[in-house]
């Protein structure tokens, strides 16, 4: 990025020219050189330094001219000519800054100044360039030999080698090695930023010996092989001077980065400037939850034989007192179920939640069913969109760590690793190793404690918890003033008397409601339709939804352990409307959301499946109509009768129709007692032109006595 007043080095040209910016106008950037006695102003185009930085060309770097003035250090000169110096820049400096950065108008400008206050060109033009130069400030104009000395400054370079004699090894040779120009500053940074910062991880003395290999050494072939072979000692740099430099240069974030990771950074190697209670000003400021998986197996409760696995652990704490205020130990999750089942708990009665696990305490050893201010969280459970509802309706903020960064969380993570602990050493079935070598006992086989046990165990390492001195805790000297101890239940109680606190409460029944995932239904004559079950309520029919259809589609929340039931949230989410499930998909009561879904996906694949295969009878089909008409075609034009008019073949349709139907009888007439599997030779009656008396109103009873007639002609010759 482009800002005023930065400086920058051309590291492409042997020279090195540095450079200040002291203007951007439009498209345009004004600099200065660094490096010359007198400087005027340049115009350069801002695309080409963009480019320039870009290709690395042009490197940022630290002001030389910065530094820091006691102005008690200053004498009585120094300081009036500084001040008589920066008069001058004030007065004219502003006014005319357009003017003096372009070359066309700054002469006569500064020509102007020497007039007005008596001063020789050339002292203006200095006096000005010293101005830009050196930072643009009051204090740039001070005299020369305020920086008397070299302390920390890079040196011109000649052909002798700078640098303290250096003593003879064991051999007697005196090895000098070689001036560190910019030119080999830049080989040194190319073999770093190549070969030390990457996944390779490679070593310092390695980097070194590839630079030797790329930049100082002679290339040849051997039995179809390219090798190097090394300059001589006194042609090369050592290894010290190699290592000087990247030390001096050294950026120790960025090699780790490189190296390792971000997240590498972030968890082990950044600086630690503050704690997570300088963020909070009094319990329920803040609570961090998260989950882990237990470092035990467990067994089912039906049958203590059958290990089911790790269980899922979410703890939810106060970050000002470090009080645990809601847990969940199940099979749920990490996913928003297990974190939802920890919410509920942060606002359940902690006497009746240790009664149902034969624990009895007192509402002073666990008294936290409160809502915090924000909540701390990962992103993967925190980010759906039933925590839309917590932040629109109960006014909890959300603060989702970044990915990998577990160490934001740093006070639950603790309490975990804690937990693991202390579970390895007492429990049967805990993981003792993290990799099992051959031969050695499976701790699976261990296992022994249930669900119900091992909750039970963890509440009371929470209890434990509650009531123990955090010795890294940082008291406040009120604290220490009313003689609290930093135990968590201390630092709750003390918190909620003397800071703010922004402990809330809210009814159980809405709480849940708002943090239940959500939905979408649709409404029509079947009823509330949603996952393919169908559903009514009491609001629906009293309203008629099901015979209006005003209503097309409503947000619903429902509870994927449990869906009989699902519910309608209205007056912003504090009250609710319960659907149950209707006869139609009663047969799918008790049955758990996904063998819902399954039997839905199921039905789908069928139908496609059954598309498909009707699809090949739809071309079958078409295919064999064709055929049949085909055919027709071809048996009618051999019975066309070319001498009669449209009008004369379509005339008589009632008379064709009535014998085609007698004709038709009987053919399907049921012949009761005779032997259908004998086949019989039928007469064809032949039905010549009718004379005309025939063809009269009616011609129906005509027609009938002359079929009769050729009925008895044939019974009476069988």
């Amino acid at each position: 990025m482009i800002t005023v007043n930065s400086t920058f080095k051309y590291v492409n040209t042997e020279a090195g020219e540095r450079i200040r910016i002291i203007e951007l106008i439009d498209e345009f950037v004004y600099i200065v050189a660094l490096d010359q006695s007198t400087s005027m102003p340049r115009k350069e185009i801002v695309e080409t330094i963009l480019q320039e930085l870009e290709s690395k060309k042009l490197i940022e770097i630290q002001d030389p001219f910065a530094r820091v003035i006691d102005e008690k250090e200053l004498s009585t000169l120094q300081k009036e000519k500084r001040d008589s110096d920066w008069s001058i820049i004030f007065k004219y400096g502003e006014k005319n800054k357009k003017e003096l950065l372009e070359k066309k108008s700054r002469n006569k400008i500064f020509e102007k100044i020497s007039y007005e206050i008596g001063l020789s060109l050339p002292k203006v033009k200095k006096l000005f360039s010293r101005y830009w130069q050196r930072g643009m400030n009051k204090n740039a104009l001070l005299p020369d030999y305020i920086n008397s000395g070299g302390k920390g400054k890079e040196r011109r370079l000649s052909n002798a080698k700078v640098g303290r004699p250096k003593n003879a090894n064991y051999y007697g040779e005196v090895i000098e090695g070689i001036n560190i120009t910019e030119e080999v500053k830049k080989q040194f940074d190319f073999g770093i930023n190549k070969y030390y910062r990457t996944s390779k991880k490679i070593s310092l003395k390695e980097t070194y010996t590839l630079i030797l290999r790329d930049f100082y050494s002679d290339t040849y072939k051997e039995d179809n092989t390219i090798k190097h072979k090394v300059w001589d000692k006194g042609r090369i740099p050592t290894y010290n001077q190699f290592y000087y430099w990247f030390k001096k240069t050294e950026n120790v974030q960025k090699d780790i980065v490189l190296r390792e990771s971000d997240k590498e950074f972030n968890l082990k190697h950044r600086e630690l400037l503050s704690n997570s209670k300088q963020e909070t000003d009094g319990p329920g400021t803040r609570f961090q939850v998260d989950a882990t998986i237990a470092d035990v197996y467990l067994v089912s409760s039906l049958n203590r034989n059958r290990v089911i696995g790790r269980p899922v652990v979410y703890a939810i704490i106060d970050v000002y007192s470090r009080l645990v205020t809601g847990i969940y130990v199940g099979l749920e999750g990490p996913s928003w179920l297990g974190a939802m089942m920890a919410l509920d708990n942060m606002l359940t009665d902690k006497v009746e939640y240790c009664n149902k696990y034969d624990i009895h305490i007192t509402e002073e050893q666990w008294p936290c069913k409160h809502l915090p201010e924000i909540i701390i969280a990962d992103r993967g459970e925190f980010e759906g969109y039933s925590v839309e509802n917590l932040i629109n309706n109960l006014n909890i903020k959300i603060e989702n760590t970044s990915p990998y960064r577990g160490d934001l969380k740093g006070i639950v993570e603790r309490s975990f690793r804690t937990a693991n602990e202390k579970i390895k050493h007492k429990t049967p079935g805990a993981i003792q190793k993290e990799f099992r070598k051959r031969g050695d006992k499976d701790y699976r086989v261990d296992a022994t404690l249930t669900l119900t046990e091992f909750t039970k165990i963890y509440i009371n390492m929470i209890l434990y918890h509650n009531a123990k001195i955090i010795a890294s805790y940082p008291m406040e000297k009120e604290m220490i003033a009313d003689e609290i101890t930093a135990a968590p239940i201390n630092l709750w109680n003390w918190g909620i008397k003397n800071r703010k606190g922004r402990l809330r409460t809210v009814d159980r029944e809405v709480f849940r409601l708002n943090i239940l995932p959500k939905g979408k239904a649709s409404v029509s004559r079947a009823g509330i339709r949603f996952k393919g079950l169908y559903y009514s309520s009491d609001k629906a029919i009293r309203e008629q939804w099901f015979v209006k259809l005003s209503v097309r589609h409503i947000e619903i929340v429902y509870d994927p352990r449990d869906i009989n039931k699902i519910y309608i949230p209205y007056d912003n989410g504090m009250k609710y409307d319960e659907c149950y499930l209707i006869d139609t998909s009663l047969q799918y009561k008790d049955c758990l959301l996904e063998e819902i879904i399954f039997n839905e996906e199921l039905n789908v694949e069928l139908k496609e499946k059954h598309l498909r295969e009707q699809n090949q009878k739809d071309i079958d089909l078409e295919k064999e109509i064709e055929n049949i008409v085909k055919k027709a075609k071809s048996e009618k034009a051999k019975n066309i009768d070319y001498n009669k008019t449209p009008n004369q073949k379509i005339k008589g349709i009632k008379r064709n129709r009535s014998v085609e139907k007698e004709l038709n009888r009987q053919k399907e007439a049921f012949k009761l007692g005779e032997n259908n599997d004998i086949p019989k030779t039928g007469k064809v009656i032949d039905l010549k032109e009718q004379p005309e008396e025939i063809k009269s109103e009616n011609g129906k009873t005509r027609i009938m006595e002359l079929l009769r007639k050729k009925r008895d002609e044939r019974n009476n010759e069988g």
